[in-house]
């Protein structure tokens, strides 16, 4: 699990290589037993990049005084100086030599006091629903203040784009997910491309999957029924531009609607293109808990069709069963991965967690409309509904816009005890006043154990996901601190070393979406950078107080930029990563 350099040494820690504007490594599946494969294009020689003239250039930053986690110094080596040009890592040296030979710079060198704290590469959030709330400050610095510097949305197979302007897919996923993925404040549809250049400038690095639902949506609408051969082309061909935009990899909800109405046939077709291309098929399965062996076993069989490489989204429940699930496929050579969260409670839609897709939930106004039907809330309650006993103790509403806004943070009970109506009735009327866009936090079944989520946080096969919302006045804490709660938790607990630490929270996302040059710390690499004070980086965020940032990371460096000093974010813009003729 080497993450690092040692200084002088010039080996090669993981995510080798330098993510150009246009060009992509192969993916892996993140196996740290296994080598991975050369990215297409090589980083520069590092001979070249480590003399005073070449090195010491406007924009230079020197990071001086921080222990690299490594595999020969899993948790902090020697004291080390990094120094910083142009957007990439060009020397690590012992602290103190890279001073002496910049006093006779010419240009002026930015400084940050390491004070013998950890570097890490910049951790990246392989599950976030950010899209639109990456652009709140507040947002920017919760992210940062957990040493994240990329995020990955377009998650669950519902996404801003691929879509036409003020087309129909837009519209939907814009409102299905609003309580989800927010609003973007500028953008109105068009392609991943399009999208990306809106994030051209924020102080996170922002990729983007191509979600099936948005492109399903519209190539079928909202229908209820599997595919025509021709409309599986139609998204093939969408999916194939979107990957040539810049698209990481594919993502499914095959809980959510119009993914749940896709058959095998459909999907298999979609992710051959993925597999073509090197990059995975992201899912939320058709069902967890219970449901998770069957789920499980339909992107197996996905897999095995079309050579996808599969990465499950935030995956919970018995890690006994759900390991074994992992274990068995990679035993048989395919490529699996899963994200996680380190915690007991999960978060969506109401409308996911309670209405069943015989209803047209894609489609707001008619849904709300059905709701109302004196007839449908009969079979909701004889078909549906029973099923729902043991869950609605465990829902606390979280994002409620509207008249009944004074329900967040409340749990559905003490909301039904406040309306005077049943369990049932509340959520029909939380669903029907919200146009569906009531969001909420749900304690997940007990077979979900705090034993099982540190059993799959240490799984060879796993890597971090937030599953952040940030909409609501009550939302689940974990876009505050699940990356900070990962770190101490895990290391205090003696499960991981610091090399660990980014092996789970970067290094494995970097491979797992090909985002070559990021991940590790050494020479060449993309500088996105966190500093951590060990002894106190935790989380601080709770259920009752979501908000709060976490603490321990007070420096974070973006594409060569100090983005985050003293806790508070700075001003300006991070440089973006130089490109592979620039770096030549």
């Amino acid at each position: 699990m080497v993450v690092g350099v040692e200084p002088g040494s010039g080996s090669v820690g993981v995510g080798d290589g330098v993510r150009g504007s246009t060009v992509r490594a192969p993916r892996s599946s993140g196996r740290s037993r296994q080598a991975q494969p050369r990215p297409a294009h090589t980083i520069p020689d590092p001979s070249s990049l480590t003399s005073p003239s070449s090195a010491a250039r406007p924009g230079s930053l020197l990071v001086r005084g921080v222990r690299i986690p490594s595999g020969e110094h899993p948790n902090g080596g020697p004291l080390s100086d990094v120094l910083v040009a142009a957007g990439l890592i060009r020397e690590i040296a012992p602290t103190g030599s890279v001073d002496r030979r910049l006093l006779a710079a010419p240009a002026p060198v930015d400084v940050i006091e390491g004070r013998g704290r950890l570097l890490l590469p910049g951790l990246i959030d392989a599950h976030v629903h950010g899209e639109a709330a990456v652009f709140d400050p507040d947002v920017q610095l919760a992210m940062l203040r957990q040493g994240i510097t990329t995020i990955v949305v377009g998650q669950d197979g519902v996404g801003f784009a691929p879509t036409a302007p003020a087309g129909d897919a837009f519209a939907f996923s814009t409102e299905y997910f609003r309580a989800i993925n927010g609003a973007h404040p500028s953008f109105r549809g068009g392609s991943v491309a399009e999208l990306k250049e809106t994030y051209a400038g924020l102080p996170l690095n922002v990729e983007v999957l191509a979600p099936h639902g948005t492109i399903r949506y519209a190539v079928t609408g909202a229908e209820a029924r599997p595919a025509t051969e021709a409309e599986v082309a139609a998204m093939v061909a969408l999916l194939e531009q979107a990957l040539d935009d810049g698209a990481v990899g594919m993502s499914t909800g095959l809980e959510y609607v119009p993914a749940a109405y896709a058959d095998e046939a459909e999907l298999v077709a979609l992710a051959r293109v993925c597999a073509a291309r090197g990059v995975p098929h992201v899912s939320h399965m058709r069902g967890y808990e219970e449901k998770a062996g069957r789920a499980f076993a339909e992107l197996v069989r996905i897999a095995r069709a079309s050579g996808v490489a599969t990465h499950v989204s935030h995956y919970h429940g018995p890690a006994d069963e759900l390991a074994g699930y992992v274990d068995d496929a990679r035993a048989s050579g395919l490529d699996v991965t899963f994200d996680s969260y380190p915690y007991l409670r999960g978060s969506s839609i109401l409308s996911m967690v309670t209405l069943p897709t015989w209803l047209p939930i894609a489609e707001p106004d008619r849904t709300v409309a059905l709701l109302q039907d004196p007839a449908v809330r009969e079979r909701l309650r004889t078909e549906h509904f029973p099923g729902l006993a043991d869950l609605w103790a465990r829902v606390t509403m979280a994002n409620v816009p509207g008249e009944l806004r004074w329900t967040e943070g409340t749990s559905l009970l003490d909301v039904a005890a406040r309306l005077g109506l049943d369990p049932e009735d509340t959520a029909l009327e939380l669903l029907v006043s919200t146009r569906l866009q009531a969001g909420c936090v749900f304690a997940q079944p007990p077979t979900n154990s705090a034993g099982s989520v540190r059993a799959l946080a240490n799984h060879e096969a796993q890597l971090a996901g937030s599953d952040a919302i940030y909409a609501g006045g009550r939302p689940h804490p974990r876009g505050w601190g699940a990356f900070a709660r990962f770190a101490s938790e895990h290391v205090g607990a003696g499960d991981w070393s610091w090399a660990d630490a980014a092996e789970h929270l970067s290094a494995r996302a970097a491979r797992r979406f090909g985002l070559a040059g990021r991940g590790t710390v050494r020479v060449g690499a993309v500088a996105d950078l966190a500093l951590v004070d060990p002894a106190t980086v935790r989380d601080l965020a709770t259920y009752e107080g979501p908000r709060t940032p976490a603490q321990g990371v007070d420096d974070v460096v973006v594409g060569g930029r100090h983005v985050l000093a003293g806790g508070a974010l700075v001003d300006g813009r991070p440089t973006r990563p130089p490109t592979e003729q620039e770096t030549a």
